[in-house]
C-alpha cells in the first residue's frame, strides 16, 4: 500500500513533521508494509457484484493492526458515564474521572449509564483510526473520537486513514473514501472539527 493523497486540517501534518517526525515515519512505513494482496479474499454477495473477488475490509484492518502493533502503537479506551438530564450532563462533560461523573449523576437523582470511547492506535499524543467501515464512520471518528481525546488533552493530533476511490471501488459498497471525505471536511469550514487532523488516502 502507499499514501495517495493527504489533507492537513488545522496544521495536523505540519505538527507531525515538526513535533512527531519519527511517528510520521512509522505511519508511512506501516502503510507501505501492508500487503493488500493478502486482503483480496472476499467473494461478493452483493446483487450487482455476485461472485466478484474484492478486498476485504476486515482483513485490511487486521493487516494494518499487525503493522502498527509492531511499532508499539496500542488501542486506547476511555470509560465514562452519561445520563438523561441536560444540566447534569453539562456539569460532568468536562469531568475526566469516570467515578466522579457517576457520583455527580447519582447525587442529582439520575441513573448513570456506563459507556466508552475508543481509538484504534495511540502513541505519544497521536491517535490513529484506520477506517474501512461505512461512510458515516469517518464523521464519527473525526467529530466524536478524535475530538473527545483531544478535548481531554490525551492527544495533540488525529490521523484518519481511509481508501482512495480507486481502492474503495474494489471493496464492498458503502465504504468511506478519501475524495468524498475531503469534500465533507472542507464543506464544514476551517475550524470544524476542532482538532488537528491528517486525512490520509491510501491506494495500491
Amino acid at each position: 500500500m502507499r499514501i495517495g493523497k493527504y489533507y492537513s486540517h488545522l496544521n495536523g501534518y505540519e505538527y507531525m513533521l515538526v513535533h512527531k517526525r519519527q511517528l510520521w515515519s512509522e505511519i508511512c512505513s506501516a502503510i507501505n508494509n501492508v500487503d493488500a494482496s493478502l486482503a483480496f479474499n472476499k467473494v461478493s454477495k452483493e446483487k450487482n457484484r455476485v461472485g466478484e473477488l474484492l478486498y476485504s475490509p476486515s482483513s485490511m484492518n487486521q493487516l494494518f493492526k499487525d503493522e502498527f502493533l509492531k511499532s508499539g502503537w496500542v488501542e486506547r479506551r476511555i470509560n465514562y458515564y452519561v445520563n438523561s438530564d441536560i444540566k447534569t450532563t453539562q456539569e460532568i462533560v468536562n469531568v475526566q474521572d469516570a467515578e466522579k461523573q457517576r457520583e455527580i449523576i447519582e447525587s442529582n437523582g439520575y441513573r448513570a449509564y456506563r459507556t466508552y470511547n475508543q481509538v484504534d492506535f495511540v502513541k505519544e499524543g497521536v491517535a490513529i483510526e484506520v477506517q474501512f467501515g461505512k461512510y458515516f464512520s469517518v464523521q464519527y471518528d473525526l467529530h466524536v473520537k478524535h475530538t473527545f481525546f483531544y478535548g481531554r488533552g490525551d492527544i495533540d493530533v488525529g490521523i484518519e486513514i481511509i481508501p482512495m476511490h480507486s481502492l474503495m471501488s474494489n471493496m464492498s459498497s458503502g465504504v468511506a473514501w478519501y475524495e468524498n471525505e475531503l469534500t465533507n471536511i472542507l464543506r464544514e469550514g476551517r475550524s470544524n472539527p476542532s482538532v488537528p487532523i491528517v486525512l490520509i488516502g491510501i491506494e495500491l
